[in-house]
């Protein structure tokens, strides 16, 4: 599979070029890499948001992290992990899997990918893996940096990269900066906050993503709310009746009152004509 990708604004290194054949550099060492907590936590919130998104998308979808991705039949061993992917479709059996294998019938390669920026590993996320996304055929990849740890001899470090495959199969860097940028594949807009990535449907961030978490905290504290609105309009409604029951009160008193003047009257003006 042959593909292009284009390096924007990336200095030491050449613009463009073809990517004619795997590299041993891309073989995936087996055992579990160390992680960091802060790029545990950071992967864990995107693979939270985009679960949340994807399970109510309407359609199959699946968000792995770390999920192998390989896509030469004799070399297995060659290929990509990518911090979290979109699955779209997904193979029938994902939940399964132990890895996606691009030559095999279902198996599609992630549309989308993240890739957050760790201290142990800054130069693998600036330049050593755009050409394995450019390669699988990966739409769109999101290089996001939370610690700006990323080295100045490569452009860092800054907060988001995204890369994008246009219609001429070109893998190219589309923008490089602090954001918010805009996530076609998601159709939403991507910023940073204290480490972690944020979601949200508009450019100022008003109208951010959850996680299922999130949104059952949101909707306990919506509801709790609206008991409290329920609770205060009660509240308002006894309060209302009990000042009209007093109007009331005061009405029937007052008549009273006239009534037993009126009748006082009435009795003295009765002992007037029986005395004259």
């Amino acid at each position: 599979m042959h593909a292009t990708l284009g390096l924007v604004s990336l200095p030491t290194i050449e613009l463009r070029y073809r990517i004619s054949a795997p590299d041993e550099d891309w073989v995936v060492p087996e055992g579990t890499v160390p992680e960091s907590i802060p790029h545990s936590s950071c992967t864990q919130h995107i693979l939270a948001l985009l679960s949340f998104w994807a399970a109510s998308a309407g359609r199959p979808l699946f968000v792995a992290r770390n999920f192998a991705v390989r896509w030469l039949e004799a070399r297995p061993a060659i290929g990509i992990d990518p911090d979290i992917c979109v699955l779209d479709p997904p193979p029938l059996d994902v939940e399964s899997l132990a890895s996606l294998c691009l030559w095999k019938a279902g198996h599609v390669a992630p549309p989308l990918a993240f890739e957050v920026v760790s201290a142990s590993h800054p130069y693998k996320d600036y330049v050593g893996i755009q050409e394995r996304y450019a390669t699988i055929g990966t739409r769109e990849l999101v290089v996001f940096d939370p610690l700006l740890q990323g080295p100045k001899s490569l452009g860092g470090p800054v907060l988001f990269q995204v890369w994008r495959r246009d219609t001429d199969e070109l893998f190219q860097r589309t923008y490089a900066g602090p954001g918010p940028v805009f996530c076609e594949t998601l159709e939403a807009w991507l910023s940073g906050d204290d480490g972690l990535l944020r979601i949200s449907r508009d450019r100022a961030g008003r109208e951010r993503w959850l996680t299922e978490q999130e949104f059952e905290r949101a909707e306990k504290e919506r509801e709790r709310a609206e008991k409290e609105r329920e609770r205060a309009e009660k509240e308002r409604e006894r309060a209302e009746k009990e000042r009209e029951r007093a109007e009331k009160e005061r009405e029937r008193a007052a008549r009273i009152e006239v009534e037993e003047r009126l009748s006082a009257l009435e009795a003295a003006m009765r002992q007037r004509s029986s005395i004259s």
